[in-house]
């Protein structure tokens, strides 16, 4: 058995090739790796991602300023 890829915040590269913004839009996300999380590309949201685990909750991300 092999265990998957690790990429940028312990996250699977190809879970990241598929991950979007919750809002309507649905923009890709980034990664901050220094803040741990995960940033939308358009309405400027910063998601936690917590023990490997993005919070892809819109009450629980934070803007960005």
């Amino acid at each position: 058995m092999t265990t998957p890829p690790t990429g940028p915040l312990g996250l699977d590269p190809a879970l990241l090739e598929i991950l979007a913004c919750p809002d309507t839009h649905h923009s890709p996300l980034t990664v901050d790796e220094a803040a741990g999380e995960l940033l939308c590309t358009t309405c400027d949201r910063a998601f936690p991602v917590r023990d490997g685990i993005p919070v892809l909750l819109l009450d629980e991300a934070r803007h960005r300023a």
